[in-house]
Formats: structure tokens, sequence, C-alpha cells
């Protein structure tokens, strides 16, 4: 009984210490001046810059393009490492997961330079080429061991009824893989949409930022001065969809992990 109350305890003391920031942002974010409730911090984000629509427009452009490209690539690629035995796959699979050791920092010289040579410098499209990119290794390494724990009978069953190896992919082993894509493309969107380093580099156009640039801007605030306000509306608006979209997928997110990535 003793002890029971005691974990009890500590349950709710770390729920308020994991709380208290959200709950203060989300007041924060709803106190103008004297009034205690109020909209007036989200309709000032309207008016700022480029205006909060642009920088979601912009941010949600860049996670389209970053969570398609990424559970594509990642789809075929696994399926190839996993199913389709070649020469150098193992070798292949190592150096993809290696990439994941090089820090992303450097690579952005080489990166911006490339694009720029491509004509894709300053573009979201560009931006979005990168964070794919930077998804890949983990989402192939994913994706793999999805596959990997799917049983090969199904593969050849199908064969035997007459299926294409693309149709083995999509009618067969999608649906059993399916909390490995959501995974991937929880991840992708994650990473995406609160990328801010490269985003930095990469983008100069106040047109193309996104939506952690636009956050850094309100910080810095004209002459030194920072609307706290529209900073705490801005932090919710940039974290409501990220913490919806979890909860969302919170039961395929783990059974990706349970299914595919502690395996191997």
């Amino acid at each position: 009984m003793i002890r029971s109350s005691i974990k009890m305890a500590i349950s709710i003391l770390l729920a308020i210490f994991f709380l208290g920031p959200i709950l203060w942002v989300l007041w924060g974010s709803v106190r103008y001046g004297d009034a205690s409730f109020s909209f007036q911090n989200f309709s000032s984000l309207f008016i700022y810059g480029e205006g909060i629509s642009t920088y979601i427009r912009n941010t949600l452009i860049v996670v389209i393009i970053t969570v398609t490209g990424s559970v594509i690539v990642s789809l075929f690629a696994g399926y190839a490492l996993d199913r389709i035995k070649f020469k150098g796959s193992k070798l292949l699979f190592i150096g993809i997961l290696s990439i994941l050791m090089v820090p992303h920092a450097s690579l952005l010289i080489p990166l911006f330079i490339w694009l720029n040579k491509l004509h894709l410098g300053n573009s979201l499209i560009g931006l979005s080429f990168v964070m794919i990119m930077y998804q890949l290794p983990f989402s192939v390494f994913m994706m793999r061991n999805s596959f990997e724990s799917v049983p090969k009978e199904l593969d050849e069953a199908a064969m035997i009824d007459g299926c294409s190896r693309l149709g083995i992919i999509f009618k067969v082993l999608m649906p059993a893989v399916r909390p490995g894509i959501i995974t991937v493309g929880l991840f992708a969107f994650l990473a995406a949409w609160n990328e801010f380093i490269t985003a930095l580099i990469l983008l100069n156009d106040g047109s193309k930022f996104t939506i952690p640039l636009m956050l850094v801007n309100l910080v810095r605030g004209d002459f030194g001065s920072v609307d706290f306000g529209a900073l705490q509306a801005g932090i919710v608006i940039s974290a409501a969809p990220c913490v919806a979209l979890f909860f969302i997928l919170q039961r395929y997110f783990v059974g990706g992990f349970s299914a595919g990535a502690i395996k191997g």
C-alpha cells in the first residue's frame, strides 16, 4: 500500500513537471494584455512578416515531399535489401547505416554548393530533397527489418498465383508492414516540420521561410523587443500537429518498432 502510494505520488510529480511548461505556453498564448482570454496573439501572427499562413504552407510543402519521398524510396529499398539477394547487399546495407554516424551539419556546405549548381538553392524543393536524404538511412533500416519480420512464404504463395513483384509489395506485403511505413512517415514528418538548421542555411528568402525560422525571427523582435504572447501562440501552432499525429498514430508507431526496428 505504501509502495503504491509512493509510486502514485512520483507519477503525479512527474506529470506536473512535464505538463507544467506546456500548460504555461498554452496559457500565455491566449492571454493578451489585461485580457485573461483572447485570440489576439494568434491574430497578430497573420500580419507578422509574410503571415503565418505562408509559413504553414511552406512547411507543409516540405513535409509532404519529405514524407512521400522517404516512404516510397525506403519501401522499395527495404524490400530489395531483404527479399532480393544480390552480391554486396549486406555491405550496401551497412554502408547505408554508416551514414547515420555522419553529423548533418558537416554536410550543409557541400549540399548548399550542389543545390546551387542544380538550380535548387533557396527553394523548398531543394530543402525537401535534403530532408529526404537525412531520413533515408533510418527509413531504409526500418523498412528492411519490417519486411524481414514478414514470412517469405507469403511471397512464394503470391508468385505461384501469378502475382508480380509490384503486386506482392502493394497487395500482399504492404498491409503487413503498415506499422513500419507509418513509423517512417511519422519520423519524416517530425523531422521536416521542426527542421531549423538546414532551412536556415538553405533558405534566404523570407517568403520561403518555414515555421521554425518564423519563430526564431519572433524571438529576435524589432529593436530587441520580443512579443512573448505571439511567440507562445506560434509555439502552440507548431507543436499541435506533432502532438496530435503522435497520439493518433501511437499504436502504429509502437507496432512499427516492435515488429521491425528491434529485430536484427
